[in-house]
């Protein structure tokens, strides 16, 4: 009994040393981010994403409003500009959505000059020629087409409607 006991923390012992090293690779595999040999962690109601924090608010609000709320928390609203961020959000999105309709602010606007897209950190969007919003709408959202299960459909509206919105700040 003395022996398989000191096998198997023998055992342990091993497996602590081998994750040890894999912890780099592992944390920069999943989260793409490594910070004095830890994985970095987000606030209570937050979701760690390649070094950045998402929060998911379901409270429904104007694109203002939840930007407002969203800075009030350390950071804005989302960035979606990278096809790996774009899946992150379209999964915890339909995770969120309660009904079809759903639809969730991200930072993307064209209110300081018509067509001219920018992010909320005054990055530019720039979109294929056949892309054209409606002018006069100037916030987007990012939601489901009608019957569509693809969510990554990004809709320009008024900025004072109403939707749920997403976070993000840095870790």
């Amino acid at each position: 009994l003395l022996l398989v006991l000191c096998v198997l923390l023998a055992a342990a012992l091993i497996a602590l040393g081998v994750l040890s090293e894999f912890l780099p690779l592992i944390c920069d595999l999943y989260f793409n981010f490594f910070i004095d040999g830890t994985c970095p962690k987000c606030e209570e109601g937050w979701e760690l994403h390649r070094g950045n924090c998402y929060y998911f608010s379901t409270n429904k609000s104007t694109w203002n409003q939840s930007r407002d709320d969203c800075r009030s928390k350390g950071g804005d609203l989302s960035i979606s500009s990278t096809l790996p961020v774009q899946s992150f959000l379209e999964l915890r999105l339909r995770q969120n959505m309660n009904e079809d309709d759903d639809k969730f602010w991200i930072g993307l606007t064209d209110s300081k000059e018509e067509g001219k897209w920018l992010w909320v950190d005054d990055s530019v969007q720039h979109f294929s020629q056949n892309k054209e919003f409606p002018e006069g709408e100037d916030c987007v959202v990012m939601g489901k087409k009608r019957e569509a299960d693809d969510l990554k459909c990004w809709f320009d509206v008024f900025c004072t409607k109403s939707y749920k919105s997403t976070c993000e700040k840095s870790v």
